[in-house]
């Protein structure tokens, strides 16, 4: 099932199912976190019932709907975890480097802004960058279900969280993100400008046939740049599987229904990787009008314009040096 949030011609956010060509909201204006709080065996029930038996009167033909981001997550963790990605980015520090040690012992990830989501087809506002780039990815979504509170999870019971799948391009701008890297924390302001989420949910029972023997989704993805196809991947290629990523994040803390929780960016999946494997800046960087369209099998697609970057901001002062603030003492 395809789970969304769409915008009508009105205004009004609605919620529900994707069907048919239409979008089938649920009843009494309910937010989609009913069916990400519920869980996935009631809400394939749930959905099963209203597809096929309630009131058609109220579903909206797709293309009357503007889609926006399927939920508003409570955290977003984007983990990185395509070796042949890694490979070309450290490559762009150095020519000669090779991934770390440290990489290998267990995933990483940070964590991104949930406030600054944008739907599958919205221009992405980007701020003053000189190096703005896309990042191909795919994530899913948290589920509750009775037997877990979603802390210090094994790998099975994580696998059990997952309540479904949908397309995550987290936007960098590189330049901003190579100088907070420096400071040995973030990214921060490379990043959280905005990350597309969408087109919708797909829930995790449609990929249940594309589970591989050791546990990865066997999914191909792709991304295309102006109409150009930049780059393609499967999902089977990461360095862990989607419940050892949620198992990880579960040690010591919690992972809560309504979280997202990303794969990083697939190998060929983004414009950085590839400017570090050929140590030149060629593709130029994304500029105003540029079209990156994201597909992943069995999912669908988000195709977003890059627009013009947002007004010159306030200034925000350097640090005051700690020596020029004990002269002034």
């Amino acid at each position: 099932m395809r789970i969304a949030r769409w915008q009508r011609r009105d205004g009004t956010i609605e919620a529900g199912f994707i069907h048919d060509g239409h979008a089938a909201p649920l009843p009494e204006g309910r937010p989609v976190d009913v069916l990400i709080q519920a869980g996935l065996p009631t809400t394939l029930a749930f959905g099963r019932d209203l597809l096929e038996e309630g009131d058609r009167s109220d579903w909206r033909p797709l293309d009357t709907v503007r889609l926006v981001p399927p939920l508003v997550p409570r955290s977003v963790r984007d983990f990185v975890t395509f070796e042949e990605h890694v490979e070309g980015m450290v490559k762009g520090a150095s020519p000669d480097a090779t991934v770390s040690d440290e990489w290998y012992e267990a995933p990483t990830f940070y964590f991104t802004n949930p406030h600054t989501l944008i739907g599958p087809t919205e221009p992405i506002v980007p701020p003053r960058t000189s190096r703005l780039d896309f990042e191909l990815e795919v994530a899913v979504v948290i589920g509750a279900t009775r037997e877990c509170d979603g802390r210090h999870m094994s790998v099975e019971r994580a696998a059990d969280q997952i309540f479904g799948y949908t397309i995550f391009n987290d936007w960098s701008a590189r330049d901003l993100q190579a100088r907070e890297m420096k400071v040995n924390l973030g990214p921060c302001k490379g990043k959280d400008f905005g990350t597309t989420l969408g087109p919708w949910i797909v829930t995790a029972d449609e990929f249940s046939d594309r589970l591989t023997d050791d546990g990865f989704l066997d999914v191909d993805v792709a991304v295309e740049v102006n109409g150009v196809a930049f780059g393609s991947d499967n999902l089977s290629r990461m360095a862990w599987t989607f419940p050892e990523l949620i198992a990880y994040a579960s040690r010591d803390s919690r992972v809560a229904p309504g979280d997202v929780l990303a794969s990083g960016t697939s190998g060929q999946g983004c414009l950085a990787e590839r400017w570090g494997r050929i140590g030149e800046i060629d593709p130029p960087p994304l500029k105003p009008g540029d079209t990156v369209r994201i597909a992943v099998d069995g999912i669908g697609e988000t195709v977003n314009v890059v627009g013009e970057p947002r007004a010159s901001q306030p200034p925000i002062p350097s640090a005051r040096r700690r020596a020029a603030r004990l002269h002034a003492l």
